[in-house]
This record gives C-alpha cells, sequence and structure tokens, in this order.
C-alpha cells in the first residue's frame, strides 16, 4: 500500500518540477573532465543528522537559476524546519554545468569552505548574492562575507592557486567536485537541479527542477505517515 502511495506522490514532484521551472539541460556531449591533481579530504557538505528517516540527495549548479530558486523557496525553509526536527536529512552534491561561466569555480569556494565548517553560510551567500557575482566574477567578495574573518583566511589557503583557473582537475578541491559529478552521471543527472529522495532505504525515481515548499512538504508528510 504505502509502495503504491509513494510512487504517485513521487510521479506529482516530477511533473511538478518539469512545469515549475525549465531546468537547464546539460549538452548531450559532454566531455570527461581531468582527474584533481591532488586528493582532499572529503568536505562536509550537508544538513542534519543521517539517521532521518528521509534523505534529499540534492545535485546543484550555483550559478543556475532554477537550483537557486530551489535552494531559496524550498531547501532554505525545509532546512529550518524538516532538517531541523530531525525529519529528514539533506545532502548537497556539486554539479557545475560547463556553459556557466563561474559555476565550477563557485562550487570550489564552497568546497573550501566546506572543510573549515562554513559550507551553510557559503552555500546561502552563494544563492543570495548570484546575480552579482555572476555578473563580476567575484565570488571571494561574498564569501568573505558569509564568515569570520579568521576562516576566510583558511579558504583563502585552500583556494591557493584555483582561483580563475578554467580547467576542471587543475586544483586540488577538485577531486572532490569531480566525484560528486561522478555520482550525478550514475543517476543520471540531465539537468539541474535534480534530486533524489530516499525514505527508510528506498531510494525515489529522480526529478529535476523547482519544486514549491509547501508541496515537498505535503510529498514529505505522506511519506512519514506510512508504516
Amino acid at each position: 500500500m504505502w509502495k503504491s502511495a509513494i510512487g504517485v506522490a513521487a510521479l506529482s514532484i516530477i511533473a511538478l518540477g518539469a512545469t515549475l521551472n525549465a531546468a537547464p539541460r546539460i549538452p548531450a556531449a559532454h566531455p570527461r573532465r581531468a582527474k584533481a591533481v591532488e586528493t582532499l579530504p572529503a568536505p562536509v557538505k550537508s544538513y542534519g543528522s543521517s539517521s532521518a528517516p528521509i534523505e534529499m540527495i540534492v545535485f546543484t549548479d550555483y550559478e543556475c537559476p532554477s537550483c537557486r530558486a530551489l535552494y531559496e523557496n524550498t531547501l532554505r525553509p525545509m532546512i529550518s524546519d524538516y532538517v531541523a526536527s530531525g525529519k529528514v536529512y539533506l545532502v548537497h552534491h556539486d554539479f557545475p554545468l560547463p556553459q556557466h561561466k563561474y559555476g565550477y569555480e563557485a562550487a570550489r569556494w564552497s568546497e573550501a569552505a566546506a572543510r573549515v565548517g562554513e559550507f551553510a553560510n557559503v552555500e546561502a551567500a552563494l544563492y543570495d548574492n548570484q546575480d552579482a557575482w555572476g555578473a563580476s566574477g567575484d565570488i571571494a567578495k561574498y564569501v568573505s562575507q558569509a564568515m569570520p574573518a579568521s576562516d576566510f583566511k583558511k579558504v583563502e589557503r585552500l583556494m591557493q592557486g584555483c582561483a580563475f583557473q578554467d580547467q576542471p582537475g587543475t586544483c586540488p578541491l577538485d577531486a572532490s567536485i569531480e566525484a560528486d559529478r561522478a555520482m550525478g552521471e550514475q543517476i543520471p543527472v540531465r539537468a539541474t537541479p535534480t534530486y533524489v529522495i530516499v525514505y527508510k532505504g528506498r531510494r525515489l525515481p529522480a526529478a529535476s527542477g523547482a519544486v514549491s515548499w509547501p508541496i515537498l512538504k505535503q510529498f514529505f508528510d505522506s511519506l512519514l505517515s506510512q508504516q
């Protein structure tokens, strides 16, 4: 019984995401990226408890307008509500698109911030100021405003030699980004944002595009009500 309820709800979210916001499409002939020159410990890019009954895995590009819409209108209220109350575990993965000029560099700043415990603040800053840094390329300005100066100095050290480098694989931080991309390609991610919902170990079909928090909340409640 609960399987059919989940299936119907999942299909509703997939259809809704496609209708509410057209997500940027990934070109069919997407080039394989070079490996990073050095590996670093994986950053923490998640919210909440991994023991929550619902896990939401999101693949995004910080320069993607639909990703910003999902974050601002859905993920932000979800974090303060269902993540905070232990109902949802939210996991972020980077999937920068080649058509976005500063998307990959923004992912690098996010990766560096995650290693000093400032991922949540920097993710919010990147989406809140997307239009500004998307036009100027000055991502560091908004990252620096999102954390104490002492932490920003640590982030700057991690970003040394990485800023303004267009080619993936030229920065140690790229290893984690490419691992995220490889995971996304297995789903497969065909547009951003793409998200996968896992309920009590059962993975639902991937969906893409923006969906409002009231609709997603209703869907989560339908999952949580099942035995």
